[in-house]
């Protein structure tokens, strides 16, 4: 995988994967788990079933086999890298009720933050475990186009992996969930004042929560200034 932004920009990587029938375990495994702790995040957020959603690199649909039953039909939007990886959750991953409330093309191949044919106001925006795999410059471009596209969101909430200081920083850190993560290569690591520093250039200010999720990621939540 060297030589790629991350292993899911690697030529094949992907196609693989779902050949062998491992869309769920290409994004990280633990299926069940994370996906109940995404649903329960968004819902203490406070997301409620007439809110509308847009999930950044939703992929196979982990979260959205939760929140389409959940949010009113046609609230859920998603985007990917992969449009092969949504379509594959969107076969595999929804129950037949649960396809009719997601229009398909509401699931957007995009892989660099275009937003191509996604509208431009959504309640809450959610990219979970998307900048854990990519160089800190996409955070950067990430919060940037988030803050030009949508004209309107009550919260963008995101997730990093954390260094405890600029020292750490330099080196591999183990997250308290025994991940391993790095600055140069994946899973990427950065510091609180770089996500504050971008948040502020695009105009948003964050509030970084105190509480770990799956493999040591911590929560970032949004809003304009």
């Amino acid at each position: 995988m060297s030589g790629h932004v991350s292993p899911y920009h690697a030529p094949g990587f992907i196609p693989d994967a779902l050949l062998k029938g491992k869309h769920r375990a290409i994004i990280g495994g633990r299926w069940e788990e994370t996906g109940w702790i995404q649903m329960q995040m968004l819902i203490e957020a406070g997301l409620k079933p007439r809110h509308s959603l847009l999930d950044i690199g939703a992929g196979p649909l982990r979260t959205g086999c939760r929140v389409v039953p959940y949010l009113n039909p046609g609230n859920y939007w998603a985007t990917d890298l992969s449009g092969e990886l949504l379509r594959r959750g969107y076969a595999d991953e929804l129950s037949e009720g649960d396809r009719a409330r997601l229009p398909r093309n509401q699931l957007v191949e995009d892989g660099d933050f275009g937003f191509p044919a996604v509208p431009t106001e959504f309640d809450y925006i959610l990219c979970f475990a998307v900048f854990t795999h990519l160089p800190m410059n996409h955070l950067r471009r990430g919060l940037l186009r988030v803050a030009q596209h949508f004209t309107r969101f009550e919260k963008f909430l995101f997730t990093v992996f954390l260094a405890p200081d600029a020292e750490a920083s330099l080196g591999p850190v183990r997250q308290p969930d025994g991940v391993v993560t790095h600055g140069t290569r994946p899973p990427y690591h950065m510091l609180a004042q770089d996500v504050h520093h971008f948040a502020a250039q695009a105009g948003l200010q964050v509030e970084i929560r105190p509480n770990r999720l799956p493999r040591g990621q911590v929560l970032c939540e949004a809003t304009r200034i």
